[in-house]
């Protein structure tokens, strides 16, 4: 069967100071499948942490519990070139199951990043009208496809909320879910969180198929409880006359762009896990887009075929 992973060089110890995890057991194999020897090798090299993880340069802790790990910016990069994404990515590190291999199907991902555009003022909050916005959102996108197409890129329709849009004014969280159309059989998830900071925004991204969503309903509350921004970088700790204000709000976070700067609604195709489930993420400033979308692994490819590389 044709793979889209690559066995990766290992690279040198991880810059971020926290214990190692105990050494996980191997997740079941499903009956009848053969665990591919390079992901073995990649999966046993890569140093998962769980507990409190500080993220960026002090910047924000995860408070993991035990079913969740986190892998840091290195070892990110390497799950996310496997999966099938170019590499040069980059990241705060993603926050896995604990039960699951990356690379079981199964499996589901939530990347962290940080976006330093200013305090990020939510008054527009309390009167935002999704419905609306949703419109506005689905024929941008639409608007969006024939440049898209132009460029090789595949068409993508936004279907609609998988999980409305919800704001807490104490918490200063944010957190909403899409469902994206690629053209496959199977739609796409694209849940977010963003978590507003003193001169930033935290941006967590969970990346599964439509079909997870009950599980990744149920693990987003626990991501979305377990981080916050550390002293300092709090929402609270903003300093008016001194730090810069965004030239957005709450409603350009939920729909993908950044108004003063952008106008375009992003969508980035984060690949395959195994060649068989397609991912999303948004809100992630890498350009990640794979020139043509690739189907479903055939059961009759030779098992000798090379991997097939995505095209960035």
């Amino acid at each position: 069967m044709r793979r889209l992973v690559a066995l990766l060089t290992l690279a040198a110890c991880s810059s971020l100071a926290y214990a190692e995890e105990p050494p996980q057991p191997e997740a079941a194999e499903a009956p009848g499948e053969e665990r591919d020897p390079e992901l073995v090798a990649l999966e046993s090299a890569l140093r998962f942490k769980t507990g409190d993880v500080v993220v960026g340069d002090d910047l924000a802790t995860l408070h993991l519990k035990n079913e969740q790990r986190y892998l840091g910016p290195e070892d990110t990069e390497k799950v996310l070139v496997a999966w099938g994404n170019p590499p040069g990515n980059k990241t705060l590190g993603m926050v896995l199951p604990n039960q699951l291999s990356p690379f079981d199907e199964a499996s589901w991902a939530v990347l962290v990043n940080y976006t330093e555009d200013g305090h990020v003022e939510d008054e527009d909050a309390k009167d935002m009208d999704f419905g609306e916005m949703l419109t506005d959102m689905k024929k941008g996108t639409d608007d969006d496809n024939e440049e898209r197409q132009k460029q090789g890129f595949p068409v993508v329709h936004l279907v609609g909320w998988a999980e409305p849009p919800h704001y807490d004014s104490t918490s200063r969280k944010l957190y909403w879910a899409k469902e994206l159309d690629f053209g496959t059989p199977e739609h796409t998830l694209n849940y977010d969180i963003r978590v507003l900071g003193r001169k930033g925004v935290l941006e967590l991204s969970a990346i599964a198929s439509l079909g997870q969503l009950s599980a990744i309903k149920a693990e987003m509350p626990k991501v979305l409880s377990a981080v916050e921004f550390n002293k300092g970088s709090r929402y609270a700790d903003y300093k008016p006359g001194v730090d810069s204000l965004a030239a957005y709000g709450i409603g350009a976070l939920v729909a993908g762009k950044v108004a003063a700067k952008v106008g375009l609604f992003k969508v980035i195709i984060a690949g395959l896990i195994a060649s068989k489930k397609l991912l999303a993420a948004g809100g992630i400033a890498v350009a990640m887009f794979i020139k043509k979308l690739l189907g479903k692994k055939s059961a009759e490819a030779p098992p000798e075929a090379p991997p097939e590389a995505p095209v960035a």
